[in-house]
């Protein structure tokens, strides 16, 4: 009996295992473009994503592999948009159509399936900026067309980027930054007023993305 006695205060003043704290989440819109559908099948992700952690990304191109980390709480929706569309195969056998390399801007932007500026997911989001952002070497943050305008489009900033804090930053390069330089090495078509801003010479094409 005293021993059944000790068993259950035991089990009453035993401490109660706390819960893990529950990961933080952040809400995100995904609104159709009809005007603009998908230019390959892909479907919006889903509007509740993980807000902290981290995404690898590993970005294979006929140059060579550029490998990422994104932050997810620097960008929540902007994270789990580019791993979904990775993992959808939306940039498998895609094509970089801009290559700039001028006194303000140092990129190479992908993510468009048509053309620079064309061929997007059939969707669009929110900006994710707080006015402070900047944009050093290695530096992966989505481009767009004006406010909120967000889809598929990105660029990679092989030196520098003196742009407004207008655009969401994914993350940075860890790996493969020599990959860009070959990239850039490889030359430029420039404008008619011989600016370097435009196709790159040597087709860019994205083979696969990986999300991990």
């Amino acid at each position: 009996m005293r021993l059944l006695l000790a068993v259950l205060m035991m089990v009453v003043l035993a401490p109660v295992a706390s819960a893990a704290p529950a990961t933080p989440t952040a809400r995100c819109e995904f609104i159709p473009t009809p005007d603009n559908p998908a230019a390959r099948p892909v479907q919006p992700p889903k509007s509740v994503v993980p807000a902290r952690g981290t995404v690898k990304v590993t970005i294979v191109t006929n140059y060579g592999v550029v490998i990422a980390n994104l932050d997810r709480a620097n960008a929540p929706c902007g994270v789990e948009n580019f791993a979904h569309l990775a993992r959808s195969w939306f940039y498998t056998m895609s094509q970089c159509w801009r290559l700039t390399d001028t006194a303000r801007l140092g990129v190479l932007q992908c993510g468009d399936i048509y053309r620079a500026e064309e061929g997007g997911p059939g969707y669009r989001f929110a900006d994710e900026v707080t006015g402070e952002e900047t944009y050093p070497r290695g530096t992966i943050a989505y481009g767009n067309q004006g406010p909120g305008t967000n889809g598929s489009e990105f660029f990679i900033v092989h030196s520098f980027a003196n742009i407004k804090p207008l655009y969401t930053v994914m993350g940075h390069v860890i790996y493969g930054m020599d990959t860009l330089d070959r990239i850039v090495d490889a030359g430029i078509v420039p404008q008619p007023d011989g600016t370097l801003d435009g196709l790159p010479k040597k087709p860019v094409r994205i083979l696969h993305v990986l999300a991990h």
